[in-house]
């Protein structure tokens, strides 16, 4: 791949993952109006309201001025807040899209895997660096939740690996034309979808986000950093869906469209979903998820990456 072919592709890209993220904010908002700050005016009437409202909202943000505390560890803070949209873009950077794939690396499930982790650091950082209560609570709350769905992610992240015989994400789309792995993997997917909502902080796995803690790790943002600390909540979700379509979904296989359409429609399709549950589930407290994720999730993935190595070992002596 020529250079300038991969700069383009990168740009279009983060542009996809901006459009996405932007889609998904926007379902979110019509969904649960009265979620949003009462600055952002009337609750939206309609899609046309509901997809100019992350627009509005950001315009809004970017007026605001920063919040300052006392005694703040203003490098962590920023890069903490910082590092979530760039996190979000490495991990799109992943996504197979046939020519112009920006990163097909041969250990992309690991890559996506250590990225992941990352976003402990990020959330734990904007949580400690404002030096406040509350968002130092939300923080740890994340690095908790975090413990317990990390090790179930794991697992789930060797299925589609070990079916496909490669770490690489060309060769886990491509181990697919016959069946989506989503259909004979549907607790490592589902694992996977968890795991997406947790460190998305989404969903009912928004505990570190909580409104019994003012807000949490969002509790002392405003301005800039809180749009971008949105802006990489939206992007993480949308990256995680895509990376979710790459491995379970089939990637971008589908007829009349090119591969890099059906990466998007697939993509938005599960971004929907995702947002459609999250705001009908309750949220779980950490401590609760903890016993949910070693004692049903754990257990289950295992369960799932024993099957798919017999299925595996079967089909190759066969």
């Amino acid at each position: 791949m020529g250079e300038l072919t991969v700069v383009v592709s990168t740009v279009l890209v983060a542009a996809g993952v901006i459009v996405l993220a932007t889609f998904t904010a926007a379902l979110d908002a019509a969904l649960d109006p009265a979620g949003r700050p009462p600055a952002a005016g009337p609750a939206p009437r309609g899609w046309s309201a509901a997809l100019r409202l992350p627009v509005v909202e950001s315009a809004r943000l970017l007026r605001q001025r920063r919040r300052t505390t006392v005694a703040a560890d203003r490098l962590l803070w920023r890069v903490g807040v910082l590092g979530l949209p760039v996190l979000a873009l490495l991990m799109a950077a992943l996504v197979p899209l046939g020519p112009g794939t920006v990163a097909d690396s041969s250990v992309g499930i690991v890559w996506f895997n250590a990225l992941d982790v990352t976003v402990w650091a990020l959330v734990w950082m904007a949580g400690w660096g404002p030096n406040s209560v509350y968002s130092l609570v939300g923080g740890y709350r994340f690095v908790a939740q975090a413990l317990a769905y990390e090790l179930p992610l794991m697992f789930a992240l060797t299925a589609p690996a070990v079916a496909a015989g490669s770490l690489r994400l060309t060769d886990v789309v491509g181990a697919q034309h016959n069946v989506w792995f989503a259909v004979w993997m549907p607790a490592a997917f589902a694992v996977f979808c968890v795991s997406v909502a947790g460190f998305s902080v989404w969903g009912p796995l928004r505990h570190p986000a909580g409104v019994d803690i003012a807000g949490g790790v969002f509790a002392e943002l405003s301005g800039v950093d809180r749009l971008l600390m949105l802006a990489g909540r939206y992007a993480l979700l949308t990256a995680g869906a895509a990376i979710g379509v790459t491995l379970f979904l089939g990637g971008g296989s589908g007829p009349l469209l090119p591969e890099w359409a059906w990466v998007a429609v697939k993509t938005a399709a599960l971004c929907a979903v995702l947002i459609l549950l999250g705001r009908r589930l309750p949220t779980l407290r950490a401590d609760r998820f903890v016993e949910v994720g070693w004692l049903v999730l754990l257990p289950i993935t295992l369960l799932q990456v024993l099957v798919v190595s017999v299925v595996s070992v079967g089909q190759a002596g066969g």
